[in-house]
């Protein structure tokens, strides 16, 4: 599995609401960077041309991230919680390998519709344990 470097951003922002009044507001993004450095300098980059008033990177935090399974008609991002389930010989028992996937999808049950197709080509043995929506609003990655 490839490990990409993700990072959890949320901006702070105010904008002008429709009766004229500022009000604040904070939205979180996931960002594909090598360093915490270079996530804030291109959250910000993204960010710019997109809130017209003040904004901060108000946090940032590390996350590991094994899989991301896009959807276009999808608008929100789900976290699972996806375990790889294997034998220990010796012990004979199941030993499970906890894994975070996201899922950009419209709702719970396509999200989970969206977990199962992006694994279908999965041989180990695995076991959904959750799926969670999140507040990340949209998910930036390196272009290659």
């Amino acid at each position: 599995i490839d490990m990409h470097t993700w990072f959890e951003c949320k901006i702070k922002y105010e904008k002008t609401a429709d009766d004229g009044n500022i009000v604040k507001g904070s939205q979180g993004y996931l960002i594909d960077a090598l360093s915490f450095t270079e996530a804030e300098a291109r959250i910000i980059e993204e960010m710019r041309p997109f809130i017209s008033g003040e904004f901060e990177v108000a946090n940032i935090k590390r996350t590991k991230i094994a899989e991301l399974f896009f959807d276009e008609n999808g608008d929100k991002w789900y976290r699972s919680k996806v375990n790889f389930v294997t034998i220990d010989e010796e012990k004979g028992v199941e030993k499970r390998t906890a894994n975070t996937m996201m899922v950009q999808a419209a709702d719970m049950k396509s999200a989970l519709e969206g977990i199962l197709k992006g694994m279908s080509g999965t041989l180990a043995d695995y076991e959904i344990a959750s799926i969670t929506e999140t507040a990340i609003m949209d998910v930036y990655r390196f272009e290659k």
